[in-house]
């Protein structure tokens, strides 16, 4: 009967222990996709308009038939978004158009085309994911990208075409994370990844001169970052599967949840500029 008792007390610690500690058969969530579009048909850009109430907005609308999600982009929450035109010298300065042109796998496609012809000062037609709602949560972006080779070689210039930013960063509380091209005083190209706190001040600033730039060339591009303000941030950057930056540690600052994202950008001190975008995918974790 001692025994018997023993083994008891000794199973029911055991069915205790195992309560507490993960299945060996639980499956891992995998990562999902939330958004996907190639500009194939059914996807359109309307007339650039003047509603003061928003801005001066050119939205994207419709839907790819083949992967079915609708523009604008409603991930985290938000449900509006589009092409802002800032500095713009009434339309004149930038302008877009879906072009049929020949994609990263040589065959023929659509794709968003991005132009700025001269800058007024702060010129530039970033794609805006606005109202977001859920600006804790992980992301990861990832699409297809051509740059004209004339403005990759000037010396000491920069060009944009990525950020996020975190509300009250316009009132130096919040964090922004951008990836930048800078040119050195040679006209050489190299990636710059960096976190700040306003343009001036950054937290962190990555370089790589390793990853070449590839001009007049499709590349793939992937961000993906873990919303943080303790060490177990995540911010990284692929270009081609290689990495440019890497950074663990806050990904905001004062517990500021992302405020707007910056899908896609064309801006910069080098003019002129354009770009083509194309197969664009985000996820809300790092896909298999």
């Amino acid at each position: 009967m001692r025994n018997s008792i023993i083994i008891s007390i000794i199973g029911v610690l055991l069915i205790c222990i195992s309560c507490n500690k993960e299945s060996p058969n639980e499956i891992p969530v995998k990562p999902k996709l939330l958004f996907k579009s190639g500009f194939e048909d059914g996807v359109y850009l309307e007339k650039p308009n003047d509603n003061t109430s928003i801005g001066r907005y050119q939205l994207i609308k419709g839907a790819d038939s083949e992967p079915g999600f609708s523009w604008p982009i409603n991930v985290l929450g938000a449900n509006t978004g589009g092409l802002h035109f800032i500095d713009d010298d009434n339309f004149q300065a930038l302008e877009n158009e879906i072009q049929t042109v020949i994609g990263h796998n040589g065959d023929s496609t659509k794709a968003l085309y991005n132009i700025e012809h001269y800058d007024m000062g702060i010129t530039q037609c970033p794609y805006e994911i606005l109202d977001i709602q859920e600006g804790t949560k992980d992301l990861y972006i990832k699409y297809w990208i051509k740059m004209d080779s004339a403005s990759l070689f000037q010396p000491d210039m920069w060009r944009t075409f990525f950020e996020y930013k975190t509300k009250n960063y316009e009132d130096n509380e919040g964090f922004r994370l951008i990836a930048f091209i800078y040119m050195d005083n040679d006209g050489t190209p190299y990636w710059h990844w960096q976190g700040d706190k306003n343009p001036e001040n950054s937290i962190w600033e990555i370089d790589n001169r390793t990853v070449p730039v590839p001009v007049n060339k499709w590349f793939l591009t992937e961000f993906y970052w873990h919303w943080s303000e303790s060490d177990d941030g995540r911010a990284l950057w692929k270009i081609n599967g290689q990495i440019i930056g890497d950074h663990y540690g806050p990904t905001t600052r004062n517990s500021k949840p992302i405020d707007f994202i910056i899908l896609t950008q064309i801006y910069g001190d080098a003019n002129p500029k354009y770009q083509w975008i194309d197969d664009i995918e985000i996820w809300d974790g790092i896909p298999e």
